[in-house]
């Protein structure tokens, strides 16, 4: 894990990318005490590890579903159920984190990928087994910042910099095309793209990672966006961003990362 001293920072972002109504200004200077953090989200690999040992099973496995996004399933898959306000979420019978896309699906050769459809619940079980804990919201921030102040990513504030894809996120027209420009359209491997100054990876696109918080009464906060993020609808790629999900959510695109006090 990497050790970060803390100290203060600004949190939260103001500017045109910015959504209010997300809690994410106004703009304030936080302190975080010394603590550690993981440089990747947990793997597909690791939290076989865990369920290993335990017999732990995740909510979506006790469900027996969970939601996948409709374009990584096959041209042929039968209606199901989808999500009013998202559409493009799929209510999938038999998808958990070893079928992140149903039955006929599997991790195999995505060993390196952040484990997916798993709860906060499930993150929980997962770190009590683990001797660690979520980060909470101001850790996440002021590590994904990676010692940069005031920046929409941890590497500035250009999203592509001399046109480098630096996260996974989506191009196209969302949710109709997605031309994988930075080589994915799922999940990538959890050290894919280049480490912010603190030495971690993949703290914006790729999967939205949980948080100790609570974001809303009922909902806990997730951050950092996700392989689905595109600015024609959600600009939660930035390490401002936040959401509320409710703690037995689970879907293709959520997981987390560990953190313990220093």
């Amino acid at each position: 894990m990497v050790r970060l001293d803390g100290g203060s920072f600004l949190m939260g972002s103001e500017d045109a990318l910015a959504y209010p109504e997300d809690g994410e200004g106004p703009v304030r200077q936080v302190r975080v005490e010394p603590f550690l953090i993981s440089p990747t989200a947990v793997t597909n690999a690791e939290f076989a590890e865990f369920t290993a040992a335990t017999g732990y099973r995740t909510e979506a496995e006790s469900w027996g579903w969970s939601f996948v996004f409709a374009g990584l399933l096959p041209d042929d898959f039968p209606p199901t159920r989808g999500v009013a306000a998202a559409p493009w979420w799929r209510q999938v019978e038999g998808a958990d984190w070893r079928r992140p896309e149903g039955p006929g699906s599997d991790v195999d050769g995505r060993a390196d990928h952040p484990v997916v459809h798993v709860s906060w619940t499930d993150a929980q079980a997962y770190c009590g087994w683990a001797g660690l804990r979520l980060p909470t919201e101001a850790e996440w921030e002021y590590a994904a910042r990676g010692g940069l102040s005031g920046c929409a990513f941890p590497w500035g504030d250009e999203r592509e910099p001399g046109g480098e894809h630096r996260m996974n996120v989506w191009q196209g027209v969302f949710p109709q095309r997605n031309d994988a420009a930075d080589g994915w359209r799922g999940t990538c491997p959890v050290t894919e793209f280049a480490p912010n100054g603190f030495g971690l990876y993949n703290t914006t696109g790729n999967v939205w990672e949980w948080c100790a918080d609570w974001f809303t009464p009922g909902r806990r906060s997730a951050r950092g966006g996700s392989y689905l993020c595109h600015d024609s609808y959600c600009r939660r790629y930035r390490v401002s961003a936040r959401q509320g999900l409710t703690p037995d959510t689970s879907t293709g695109n959520t997981g987390f990362r560990c953190a313990r006090d220093a």
